[in-house]
């Protein structure tokens, strides 16, 4: 076991303000979804538990949501599905992030589709035709809810064109499809956000900033997508291989570098996860509940929005799998129960605006604190990639100038912590879930706070704790 030392100090001159823009989007897989009373009950006990405010999804535009169909050779457009989504989402104050995707069969110059639902991936045959369906859909949706209400809105246009799957187009094909949006949305409401190339691996991002300069069209925000497995490995690895050929804190590394290409405009990731396998089995374990506590954090100060894909398992991309625990993207499994991932973004919800620095480093843990009047907070991860060194850490952690100390209680995520999955095996992995077999994997994946008794010597409150592989903990000193 390894032995660090972590030193908070509390100066209120030295704090600097911690933006909770992890909370500002989530992802969830595909538009109808939301037309679910699962769905629906899902994202509102994420709206209150984790505080998310957006919520993005594909396919607002696909055949199945009837937005423009051709009936006998008819086009018929219909928002009232859209309409029904927007109006459950602003019912629990939440917003739409819109991805304006995929074509709609009757505008489509192709027949080529993605994902089981046949979403249409290539360009428009007529740019006209596009123009039209998005005047109708925006002047439709300012009507119904206004212009102040819809200026609050992000407009993305497409997802991932910069991969064949997504889109047959060419890079300039996807950059006259912007332009034709980009132009039909802020002349309906200016001060609509309107952003792209929504692309994977951080692509395009300096192509687009050139081309919105060049032909003078509105940028509101940059969007891209990144994911611990992209471009590592090599072909017919699988996700762990993936993972393990990765490297550490590869995540902020690219966050920057977006950053420093979109200079003064927006950054907003619409698509980051632990690896981009939608059954991927870290995705259940606390091993993905440390990696985002380090990966979220690390991103202060390069993003304005990090939306983690995707906020539920009732996710049908490939297939819908009804298995209690299949490695789903999801923070719920599709019964609703919270996966340690879950309870990563509950902690970090819980976290002061004011963060404060702490002096220490070590080979696998990572450590962050806030402070307000009432308490002072400490969250820490033991975090590695898979087949990468880690083990136990011993923590001897001091907190200077935090003044008298009410109490204190330590949270933890582990193996032994807030870890449904454990439960779920010991019932012998069922691939059907009773009611009583649901609360009893819900009990299991709650949060415990367990009293901390610190040492406090000459104003400095001392504490030991440890830390067991892919794990986290989060301290609150009460004052």
């Amino acid at each position: 076991m390894n032995t660090v030392d972590f030193t908070c100090a509390i100066d209120k001159d030295e704090q600097k303000p911690l933006h909770h823009y992890w909370e500002h989007t989530v992802g969830s897989g595909h538009a109808t979804m939301a037309l679910r009373a699962d769905w629906q009950q899902q994202l509102t006990k994420c709206r209150h538990d984790l505080g998310f405010r957006y919520v993005r999804f594909h396919g607002i535009l696909c055949d199945d949501m009837g937005t423009l169909v051709d009936e006998k050779d008819k086009l018929v457009y219909s928002f009232h599905n859209i309409d029904v989504i927007i109006d459950f989402l602003l019912s629990i104050g939440m917003r739409p992030f819109i991805e304006l995707s995929f074509m709609p069969t009757t505008l489509a110059s192709g027949d080529k589709t993605t994902f089981h639902y046949n979403a249409n991936v290539t360009p428009p045959k007529d740019y006209d035709a596009w123009e039209k369906l998005i005047n109708k859909l925006v002047t439709h949706l300012v009507n119904r809810y206004g212009k102040n209400e819809v200026g609050q809105w992000f407009f993305e246009v497409w997802n991932e064109p910069n991969l064949n799957s997504f889109w047959t187009g060419t890079q300039a094909d996807y950059f006259k499809l912007y332009m034709h949006t980009a132009k039909v949305v802020k002349n309906i409401c200016p001060s609509a956000k309107i952003g792209g190339p929504a692309t994977a691996k951080n692509e395009w991002i300096t192509e687009m900033v050139e081309f919105a300069k060049k032909e003078e069209l509105s940028l509101d925000f940059i969007s891209t997508h990144h994911y611990p497995t992209d471009a590592f490995g090599s072909p017919g690895d699988n996700t762990i291989e993936q993972l393990a050929k990765s490297r550490r804190s590869v995540l902020r590394d690219e966050a920057s570098e977006t950053k420093k290409k979109a200079g003064n405009i927006p950054v907003y990731y619409t698509e980051w996860s632990a690896s981009s396998n939608p059954f991927d089995e870290l995705h259940d374990e606390p091993y993905s509940a440390a990696f985002i506590v380090k990966t979220v954090l690390e991103a202060n100060g390069y993003v304005e929005g990090y939306s983690y894909w995707t906020f539920s398992d009732l996710f049908e991309e490939n297939y819908f799998s009804s298995v209690p625990f299949h490695g789903g993207f999801g923070l719920q499994t599709i019964h609703g129960i919270p996966k340690p991932s879950y309870r990563a973004y509950q902690l970090l919800h819980k976290l002061g605006n004011n963060q404060v620095a702490v002096a220490g480093s070590h080979q696998t843990v990572d450590a962050w604190a806030t402070c307000s009047k009432q308490k002072i907070q400490m969250l820490l991860s033991n975090s590695a990639l898979p087949k990468h060194p880690i083990q136990t850490a011993i923590l001897k952690i001091s907190v200077t100038g935090a003044g008298n100390i009410k109490g204190g209680y330590i949270e933890r995520i582990d193996d032994d912590h807030a870890n449904p999955l454990k439960t779920w095996k010991a019932m012998g992995s069922p691939a059907d879930l009773l009611p009583l077999q649901v609360h009893a994997a819900e009990a299991a994946s709650m949060l415990i706070k367990e009293p901390l008794t610190p040492l406090v010597e000459d104003g400095t409150v001392f504490l030991n704790i440890s830390i067991p592989p892919q794990g986290v903990a989060c301290i609150t000193l009460e004052l």
